[in-house]
């Protein structure tokens, strides 16, 4: 429900949210009251049909059960049974998986490690409201970006722990310091992961720059209240920022993502 666009020219992220046809964009109602309506209609994002449930942010249980991108190898790449024969959708996975895939760190509550195809950066970035990033290394199949997390995070986390990124208080850190110690901890791993693949699979990214990404925030809460229009189909408040996929009011912060298949009225 949420589309968070490469920063501007200033470095600042810029959000719109689409309504129907049309795209709202939000950076500029910082300050404004804004109304959120949920509607009872929940949509598949993929078919269409209406659905009692969203399922994986958006799909339907049928979509749910058969699609390639809602299965388990999406959350666990490292796990991926392409080869196998098994995969839900080849063709799919022929332009998602086997595809170079970008393995990075992002600093957005502390240092985590992530995988993501590199036609999605830095979107992916953004989505997890990182305020640093830094590629690391670039591989040829999502399964091979998932070995490489496995052994990475060892060492550092996975995840990220989105009540403290909302609180805004993320000290910088030295990524290409954090990167090498990576290297050094995982290379045995790395170079077995290199012969088994071969060596022009996996390519160390050790030139990369970081990445630094502001949002558009006026206010961080101090504590974090989750707002569920699951409960509550009203969801109001004076907008104070948005980041990763949250928008944050002063009545509480809520998840767009979660609601993506969700029919909303909006009043600003």
């Amino acid at each position: 429900m949420k589309v968070a666009l490469p920063p501007d020219p200033a470095g600042q992220v810029t959000y719109q949210l689409p309504l129907d046809e049309e795209r709202l964009p939000l950076n500029g109602l910082l300050g404004e009251s804004i109304r959120m309506t949920f509607t009872g209609e929940i949509h598949c994002i993929h078919c269409g049909r209406r659905s009692n449930k969203s399922f994986n942010q958006g799909y339907c249980y049928p979509c749910f059960a058969k699609l390639a991108q809602c299965d388990s190898c999406i959350v666990s790449p490292e796990k991926c049974h392409y080869f196998e024969g098994t995969c839900r959708e080849p063709e799919w996975a022929d332009s998602h998986c086997m595809v170079d895939h970008i393995v990075y760190l992002a600093n957005s509550s502390g240092v985590k490690v992530g995988i993501t195809r590199e036609s999605q950066l830095p979107t992916r970035w953004i989505d997890q409201g990182a305020v640093q990033a830094l590629p690391i290394m670039r591989v040829k199949t999502r399964q091979q970006s998932g070995l490489v997390e496995t052994a990475m995070k060892q060492y550092v986390a996975d995840k990220t722990n989105w009540r403290t990124m909302l609180k805004g208080q993320i000290e910088a850190v030295e990524l290409p310091v954090i990167r090498d110690e990576l290297f050094d901890r995982c290379e045995t791993t790395l170079s077995q992961l290199e012969e088994q693949f071969g060596i022009q699979s996996l390519q160390r990214l050790e030139q990369s720059s970081v990445v630094d990404i502001d949002y558009p925030v006026l206010n961080y809460p101090s504590k974090v209240a989750s707002l569920n229009m699951d409960k509550n189909p009203v969801v109001e408040g004076t907008l104070q920022g948005i980041k990763g996929q949250y928008l944050i009011l002063d009545s509480g912060v809520i998840n767009i993502r979660k609601y993506t298949a969700y029919h909303v009225e909006v009043a600003i």
